[in-house]
């Protein structure tokens, strides 16, 4: 897994807003190219209007781009989010953004007690062409249990609340984790 300098951050933290003010406008936004920036298997960019959550998209596929990527999850998180309506330019003070940088995919026996820590890893679960994945940061945040933040992946994949235990593919991930508010 890559570890993001602080310069790292306030870059990709930048990239993020500038994505998201430019999509708004309806202009494209070119991020800048960093030659010394990380690598990484995927890259999800969370937003939060008032500490409530307005949107929430990425990637398990990351380019040689790192900062495109984050600038098109920023984007697309801030407006085509289906859960959500579009973001309005009059909540962008209120705004806080969270990166979330995932370490590649492992799969795992959720079975063994030790292949899941709440709080350190993510999930990805699928089984034919359906495919959850929740963040590490969700399950401490709402205090499930391991058991709990299985069944919820399937859930999000669209599969049985059991699928883990008969036939579903289960993965987890790290992830470095940063974020800035308005």
């Amino acid at each position: 897994m890559a570890v993001f300098t602080d310069t790292h951050r306030r870059t990709a933290l930048d990239v993020a807003r500038e994505s998201i003010v430019a999509r708004l406008a309806g202009h494209a936004l070119t991020p800048p190219d960093v030659l010394d920036f990380p690598a990484a298997s995927g890259v999800f960019v969370t937003i939060k209007v008032q500490g409530q959550l307005r949107g929430c998209l990425g990637t398990l596929e990351c380019g040689q781009a790192l900062l495109g990527d984050i600038g098109r999850c920023a984007g697309d998180a801030a407006t085509v989010d289906r859960r959500f309506d579009p973001l309005a330019p009059e909540e962008l003070p209120a705004l806080s953004i969270e990166i979330s940088v995932l370490g590649p995919l492992e799969e795992i026996d959720p079975r063994r007690e030790d292949a899941i820590t709440i709080g350190v890893h993510g999930l990805v679960i699928e089984r034919g062409r359906h495919r959850g994945l929740l963040l590490p940061q969700v399950a401490s945040e709402r205090h499930w249990t391991v058991e709990h933040f299985l069944r919820q992946t399937c859930v999000k994949a669209n599969l049985p609340p059991d699928a883990w235990q008969h036939g579903a593919t289960v993965y987890r991930f790290d992830a470095e984790i940063f974020g800035a508010d308005a």
